[in-house]
């Protein structure tokens, strides 16, 4: 079975993203976190992905990690919550957030998230509270702290995050020192696809 596609991003737009690869498109359906942490529509990009699968339909959903899909997967098991809950539930919540909040319990948080409500929010409390355990993120090098974005991008593509952190000061002395941050961080984020591709 599918557990991921790398391709070029063709369209993004809200919870929905389309990647090519091998001449076909594929549609997927993301969660808005997903969609704003990949890069824009031209970049090379990787999701890990889940088929829902009916008699009248096929569905692929993208994520952003194996975590995040985890999650989903997770929230599944939660009473009346199907594939399109758990990615609106994703939607309205991080998942570092949505950790938190099943690991203190906190039912205010998980009912502001929208079309969750009080009945929901208990069950989830009850289905997955010390089901999912959230690994610590690492804290990146203070060499590499600058550029976190960029390493976080990458890390969403499915890179390992110590080593985007330990390319980071010596791509970052190739960039133009003299151009803007954010052209300086697209520069570095080319830079580092091209290293991490060999």
């Amino acid at each position: 079975m599918f557990n991921s596609i790398y391709g070029k991003i063709t369209a993004k737009s809200g919870e929905r993203i389309c990647l090519e690869t091998g001449g076909l498109e594929w549609d997927l359906a993301v969660s808005t976190h997903t969609a704003e942490a990949l890069p824009p529509v031209g970049s090379q990009a990787r999701l890990f992905v889940w088929l829902w699968h009916r008699e009248d339909m096929l569905r692929l959903f993208g994520f952003s990690g194996e975590e995040e899909r985890g999650v989903f997967l997770a929230l599944q098991k939660v009473e009346g919550v199907g594939p399109r809950a758990a990615l609106r539930i994703l939607s309205g919540i991080t998942v570092a957030e949505l950790g938190a909040a099943l690991q203190t319990a906190d039912l205010s948080r998980l009912e502001k998230i929208s079309g969750i409500g009080k009945k929901t929010a208990q069950k989830m409390l009850l289905a997955l509270q010390g089901q999912i355990v959230f690994d610590t993120p690492s804290v990146p090098a203070a060499s590499a702290a600058p550029w976190a974005d960029v390493v976080t991008a990458l890390v969403n593509m499915g890179y390992d995050r110590r080593r985007c952190e330990e390319l980071m000061p010596a791509l970052a002395e190739k960039t133009d020192a003299a151009a803007s941050r954010t052209e300086r961080e697209n520069q570095l984020f080319r830079l580092a696809l091209l290293e991490l591709a060999t």
